[in-house]
């Protein structure tokens, strides 16, 4: 049960937008095997001043179409689940909406199964 959240600059079309929502999606799917109606995801746009970067850490040149993708999941993923995730969700979005697969930021936050209520106040995965 991932939740991802979706941070990039502010101006891009609602195709673009909805491009990398079904691709992040998608990348999920295909290597953290999670069901195809497990979809929580945010987008939030941000204005010059308020989105920040270096345009060139770790010898990797970024621009401003650089996107933030922070999924939150179940700490039940291997390395090489891991690092499918972060691949194909680079070559997804580099077929579309096209962005750069320098400018794909992906940060994955691991937690416990009870760390999770996904509504009426209940734990389902305790």
């Amino acid at each position: 049960m991932p939740l991802a959240h979706v941070a990039l600059r502010a101006g891009k079309s609602e195709a673009y937008r909805q491009a990398i929502l079904d691709n992040v999606c998608r990348a999920m799917h295909e290597t953290f095997n999670v069901p195809e109606d497990d979809q929580f995801m945010t987008i939030t746009e941000h204005d010059a001043a308020n989105f920040r970067y270096s345009p060139s850490y770790l010898g990797i040149a970024r621009s401003d179409d650089l996107v933030f993708i922070q999924i939150t999941a179940n700490n039940t993923r291997t390395l090489d689940q891991k690092l499918a995730l972060f691949k194909r969700t680079a070559e997804l979005l580099s077929q579309s909406p096209g962005i750069r697969p320098e400018d794909v930021f992906v940060s994955l936050i691991e937690v416990e199964k009870a760390n999770w209520s996904l509504g009426n106040g209940l734990a389902p995965y305790v």
